[in-house]
């Protein structure tokens, strides 16, 4: 099999482009929580602990040469990231519920049907 035959079935998987549709939908994605990090949840409820310590952005929190306001803005960021993948997990697994069929009563094993006739022939006597 040439190579370009075998790029083309790797490249062709499901998996791959399945992959591929993950990578940009989770870039996107990533836009959106640091855009709600940055643009709602910091001036809701971190703009007065910032005010109180004298900076306009997390990310320019310091105690002298350490930046420890990126690092807490990567921890919030990663904190709603992770909340908010959970509660996507959550809500499709709830609707994956809903869609199964209950599964059908599991019939009897040959070693159940045969004590359940030695019990009536038992009863019987």
């Amino acid at each position: 099999m040439s190579m370009i035959k075998e790029f083309k079935a790797f490249a062709l998987k499901g998996n791959i482009i399945d992959l591929a549709v993950a990578v940009i939908i989770g870039a996107a994605f990533g836009a959106i929580i640091s855009s709600l990090v940055d643009d709602v949840i910091t001036p809701l409820l971190l703009n007065p602990a910032m005010k109180v310590a004298g900076v306009s952005k997390v990310e320019e929190l310091s105690w002298g040469a350490v930046k420890y306001g990126k690092f807490l803005a990567a921890v919030i960021k990663f904190i709603m990231v992770a909340f908010v993948l959970f509660l996507l997990i959550k809500a499709a697994n709830k609707l994956n519920k809903k869609e199964e069929e209950p599964a059908a009563p599991a019939a009897p094993s040959s070693t159940d049907v045969l004590l359940a006739e030695i019990r009536d022939e038992l009863r019987k006597k």
